[in-house]
């Protein structure tokens, strides 16, 4: 059955789940002079304000010797914090300590808990906007370089203690801290395993980022594919966790990586959830034929002009010729000189400061073109091309795949200009042969298309209603596979036509 709420535990299971993350925490404090009652706070630390539980245990420990306190009522009475609540309702508690407040307990004395507010606030700012997968509709927070404070964004949005969090240290000089996340009741124990292990196991000195342990985990270094995703998106990493998959973040990086994930999960955007699914499924399917124009549409010109003028209607001939008539060079040295600067113009904009890049791109873009046409060293047709095969590369929701598909361009204009269509169908049975041997966390990169999941298609080229996507991907083989019970909503209506 699916879990929509929490679970009716009982405290002891409930911190005996807690505990198994290590962002959990627990103190315990005396305050009796014969007796030993020990009173314990409970707590997420990537949840509160450290400086004021600090101020509050500094209040506690600074009574007179003399002093005892037998109940919970004493203890809370000296801290200095307004709103502390107290409840023997342990759905309320538990629920509570999920959104970040700390939980005072004894076992002396049972089924009393006093629930004291001292959320923090960090994180939650305008500065931490995804910059790089900006977003249109929908949520627009972003991770920063604090990795408890990342920890925290993603907890405020899945409270459940069956978010579990590992820390592992990397790094023999470094020592960095690598958290790893997964849903206890979703993710497959195998792939913790699998990806605990493999990090457990790096011998590596520094780690800056966790782009640098995506490729030192990968399941193959020689593909220029990437087989995780890599975002910084709140959004994209919970959804990755509710499917049933494990995410990784490094402290000192805003990105987390998660996986096992298949080649279609980077064709996918948060926003195709966030419309109807109609539109969704369009816009998806717009962007994989950007991909697909922007890997083809430079090797089909430099096939076409070199090998194939006999499939160019007359009308469109006599253009081409003209347009061409007074480039000295050959198609296939026409399209390296604009692909590259291109490539130029591109990194020369990522590098300087945000306004001077965009005006370098759209100037010197430009300015370039239209020089490059005069002086004849090209034509306007491939400008054209080239332009179109630029913009829809940006269609890629992940950067690290848009960046691929810039890399591939270049073997299959080769192909192209040595053996036309043949060379362009060379690379593309290539491709397919490369993508199908490639594994992510050991699961095949192109299912659910091969191997065949048929119940995985509702969600892969198009995106279904959500009546219909609320299992978790099979391939991930998750402990429970359905996440939600869809019913229909009531409709009411108010006015009946006679």
């Amino acid at each position: 059955m699916p879990n929509n709420q929490l679970k009716p535990i009982s405290m002891k299971d409930f911190l005996v789940a807690c505990q198994q993350s290590s962002d959990f925490v627990t103190i315990e404090l005396s305050f009796m002079l014969t007796a030993q009652t020990t009173f314990k706070f409970s707590y997420f630390k990537t949840l509160i304000d450290k400086e004021m539980l600090n101020l509050s245990i500094r209040s506690l420990q600074q009574l007179e010797p003399s002093r005892s306190l037998v109940t919970i009522e004493e203890v809370v009475s000296h801290i200095p914090i307004e709103g502390i609540h107290l409840t023997d309702q342990i759905a309320t508690t538990q629920s509570s300590v999920l959104k970040g407040l700390v939980l005072v307990h004894s076992d002396e004395v049972p089924a009393r808990y006093a629930l004291v507010p001292i959320a923090s606030n960090e994180g939650l700012r305008t500065s931490n906007d995804a910059e790089e997968e900006f977003s249109v509709v929908g949520p627009k927070v972003g991770f920063v370089e604090d990795i408890d404070i990342n920890l925290r964004l993603i907890r405020l949005q899945l409270n459940t203690p069956d978010l579990i969090i590992k820390e592992i240290s990397v790094g023999t000089i470094s020592k960095t801290k690598v958290s790893l996340l997964y849903l206890k009741d979703a993710a497959n124990p195998e792939n913790v395993a699998k990806i605990e292990k493999r990090i457990q196991h790096l011998n590596f000195d520094v780690m800056f980022d966790t782009t640098q342990l995506d490729q030192l985990i990968a399941d193959n270094s020689l593909t220029p594919f990437p087989l995780f995703i890599t975002t910084e998106r709140r959004d994209r990493v919970v959804y990755s966790l509710v499917l049933g998959q494990v995410a990784v973040i490094c402290d000192g990086s805003p990105y987390f990586i998660t996986g096992p994930t298949n080649l279609f999960d980077f064709f996918i955007s948060p926003e195709d959830y966030y419309t109807p699914w109609l539109l969704g499924s369009f816009f998806r399917l717009i962007r994989i034929f950007g991909v697909v124009f922007s890997l083809l549409a430079t090797p089909m010109y430099v096939a076409v002009i070199t090998f194939h003028y006999d499939i160019i209607p007359k009308e469109l001939l006599g253009r081409l010729i003209h347009s061409r008539q007074s480039v000295p060079f050959p198609p296939l040295i026409e399209a390296l000189f604009l692909e590259i600067t291109v490539e130029f113009l591109r990194e020369a904009g990522a590098r300087l400061p945000s306004r001077i890049g965009q005006t370098l791109g759209i100037v010197g873009g430009i300015i370039l073109g239209q020089a490059a046409v005069e002086a004849s060293l090209t034509s306007n047709v491939l400008i054209i091309i080239i332009s179109l095969s630029v913009l829809s590369s940006f269609v890629t929701p992940i950067y690290k795949m848009s960046n691929a598909i810039r890399f591939l361009r270049y073997p299959i204009i080769f192909l192209a200009a040595i053996w036309g269509s043949l060379g362009i169908a060379l690379g593309i049975c290539f491709l397919l042969v490369h993508v199908s041997q490639l594994r992510s966390l050991g699961y095949p990169y192109t299912v659910p298309f091969f191997p065949l999941r048929k119940n995985d298609l509702k969600d892969s080229i198009i995106r279904s209603s959500y009546t219909q996507i609320n299992n978790r991907p099979s391939f991930l083989k998750p402990v429970t596979s359905i996440r939600y019970t869809p019913k229909k909503a009531k409709v009411k209506r108010d006015f009946d036509e006679e």
